[in-house]
């Protein structure tokens, strides 16, 4: 039978009905995703057949290979941004054209488990929210130590903070359609990149004082690739940069998933271990201060090695909570880059205005 979705919490009356039914319009952005769609597509078109799901708006983002032949051989509603709009424009496009009255937003290399669409509509029931996002499973294609590291860090975090959240993520999350358009859909012109465009929308969402909940139950199997260097340029170019904008360009944000205090904490020990290690190879501290603050390091990221060692044993969860200190060290690096850039930003500021009120 169709998923069905409540109204929202704020909209509910005695005479409402909880459970009824709420159509689920699921929209894929994609670029060159010839190698992806096929297997993001199956679970998504099996859905359907069970009227889990409306429909299913496939975005062409200006491909130049085979992903518009695929996408239209598999029938789903074909749409063609006439250009490079990015995903957050080419989500936007279809959500003004979506039938549905909840939008969910797949990435084209995440496959949905096929349970999901029940997850996502049994979520949205609960707890009347304007938006859940799940995550991405434990079980990476990407055989390669950094497809894993990163996916597992992923799943870590979405399921060590499930339920409220103060943030979004469209990998694989959904927005009731009035609210999503009343905000005014995700900021393409300031991402026309696979960036933040999906935190920045949860950041609206949040001042608008509407609930986001985070179910970690909708899982979603990610496809992804990673190596060093799209690994880097994503992590810096992408997220850390561009984060650390938003943080310190709106007062009052809350704590989200991995920019939380417990994180910051984190981020300390990690820099507090790279000067240790510094200044004792100079011979300017003995040689206990930089065991003590492996020793930090070590407790602070236990919960970590406990689930790496778990999804890939003892080895793999030693280099995985090393590579994640390097993590620490370069978004801590640019957030510092970022605060120095503000504050060489309000002290022009200020300075032209002593210029422009000087006798």
């Amino acid at each position: 039978m169709p998923a069905t979705i409540g109204p929202p919490a704020h909209a509910r009356s005695s005479a409402d009905d909880p459970t009824a039914q709420a159509a689920i319009s699921v929209i894929m952005p994609v670029y060159n995703g010839a190698d992806v769609l096929r297997a993001s597509l199956a679970p998504l078109l099996a859905m359907r057949r069970a009227g889990e799901i409306a429909e299913i708006i496939v975005v062409d983002d200006g491909s130049t290979d085979a992903t518009t032949a695929i996408a239209t051989q598999s029938g789903v509603r074909m749409l063609h941004s006439g250009g490079r709009l990015g995903p957050g424009g080419a989500r936007n496009a279809a959500a003004t054209v979506a039938g549905g009255d909840i939008l969910w937003f797949v990435d084209a290399d995440v496959v949905v488990h096929d349970d999901a669409a029940r997850m996502l509509a049994a979520s949205f029931r609960r707890s009347g929210a304007a938006a859940v996002f799940g995550s991405y499973d434990e079980h990476p294609t990407g055989t390669n130590f950094l497809s894993q590291y990163k996916n597992l860090v992923h799943h870590y975090y979405h399921h060590r903070e499930g339920g409220n959240a103060d943030t979004f993520w469209a990998g694989c999350g959904a927005v009731r359609k009035d609210v999503f358009l009343a905000c005014g859909g995700f900021d393409a012109a300031s991402y026309r990149h696979p960036s933040i465009e999906d935190i920045e929308l949860g950041v609206r969402l949040r001042q608008r004082g509407l609930r986001i909940v985070l179910a970690p139950e909708v899982q979603g199997t990610h496809l992804k690739i990673w190596r060093l260097g799209n690994l880097l340029h994503t992590d810096i170019f992408r997220r850390a940069l561009p984060w650390s904008r938003l943080i310190q360009s709106k007062s009052g944000l809350p704590d989200a998933l991995n920019v939380g205090f417990g994180e910051r904490i984190n981020a300390a020990l990690a820099v507090g271990l790279f000067l240790a290690v510094i200044l004792a190879g100079a011979m300017l501290v003995p040689v206990w201060v930089p065991i003590i603050a492996i020793a930090a390091v070590a407790v602070a990221n236990v919960q970590l090695f406990n689930m790496f060692r778990r999804a890939r044993g003892p080895f793999f969860a030693l280099a995985g909570v090393a590579f994640h200190q390097l993590y620490y060290l370069y978004s801590s690096t640019v957030f510092a880059w970022c605060w120095l850039e503000r504050q060489a930003t309000d002290l022009g500021d200020w300075l032209r205005g002593v210029r422009r009120h000087a006798p």
